[in-house]
């Protein structure tokens, strides 16, 4: 990790994320960050679906251990929890945070303070989970969090309905960018997020946040830039497992680094979708890492 600079800092030097704060803020007076088009003034209170206005809200914040081997390594990944999200998953396993809202509102400087108190307690890097709808109060808490002597990376931890425009601010900012591919086909994203439109914003974003970051890349074992993916096998194969594997390895890399997840349980609200009332099987997990590998993806972890 001696070797490592954040991406965030060359940005900060140059001018360019004092510029990119005024720009993102601006963008709340009429929110258009996500592809839920709401086009609220978050600026002045009112809210859309993810019901967030001017400040983000931090629902908790602490080194964690459950992730990603390369992220967790020996200290943990300093997770930062926002409150509310833009996707809202019928089956999410955090309802309480992203449909219920728990948590606090923060200023920039606050979220600047809790990134630098994670920083202190050895986290390996910031992992902003939910971050999609608070991309500028994050920008405004990444300038002073910089000045004050943050040096580790940034994850941008996401369900992946995102837009391309809104990533290109993140552009040089973002060490790790780490999607969520939840569906490949419309239909069941329609059913469980309201969404449709998921499957094509996923690839859209996951092409962009890959152009930004590249594979994913690891030093002693601590992952310090690219892109990491994870994809949570559902009941009945409606994820489209084998059809999002193609996709990373034939139009992204096959050298992506993909965490495919057996943790599914029913949970959230989907009483309407019998077909989610049960978890996974071993076999349907089984066949999910095979078909990863026969449609080529080389690293997935473990």
């Amino acid at each position: 990790m001696n070797m490592f600079r954040p991406v965030y800092l060359g940005s900060m030097e140059s001018g360019r994320l004092r510029d990119l704060r005024e720009r993102a803020l601006r963008s709340l007076q009429e929110c258009r960050l996500c592809p839920r088009d709401c086009g609220v003034n978050r600026k002045e209170g009112e809210t859309g679906v993810c019901r967030t206005g001017y400040r983000a809200v931090v629902a908790s914040y602490a080194p964690h251990f459950g992730e990603e081997a390369p992220l967790v390594g020996t200290h943990g990944s300093g997770t930062i929890f926002f409150s509310y999200c833009n996707l809202r998953c019928s089956f999410c396993q955090n309802w309480d945070i992203s449909h219920g809202g728990a948590g606090t509102e923060v200023t920039a400087s606050h979220l600047a303070r809790i990134m630098l108190h994670l920083q202190s307690m050895g986290c390996h890097n910031i992992n902003l989970v939910t971050p999609s709808h608070v991309i500028p109060q994050i920008i405004a808490a990444l300038e002073p969090a910089a000045a004050g002597g943050l040096r580790i990376p940034i994850v941008y931890n996401t369900s992946a309905y995102d837009k391309p425009e809104s990533l290109k601010l993140l552009d040089g900012l973002v060490d790790i960018y780490m999607p969520d591919f939840k569906f490949w086909d419309p239909a069941p994203a329609g059913e469980t997020c309201n969404a449709p439109d998921y499957p094509e914003r996923a690839r859209e974003s996951i092409r962009e946040m890959h152009r930004q970051a590249g594979d994913l890349k690891i030093v002693h074992g601590i992952a310090v830039r690219g892109l990491l993916v994870r994809h949570l096998v559902m009941p009945g194969g409606i994820a489209g497992t084998r059809e999002i594997m193609r996709f990373l390895a034939r139009e992204i890399s096959p050298d992506t680094y993909v965490n495919i997840m057996a943790q599914y349980h029913p949970c959230g609200s989907i009483g309407h979708l019998p077909g989610l009332q049960r978890r996974i099987s071993r076999e349907e997990y089984a066949e999910a890492l095979i078909a990863a590998r026969e449609e080529g993806i080389r690293r997935l972890d473990r």
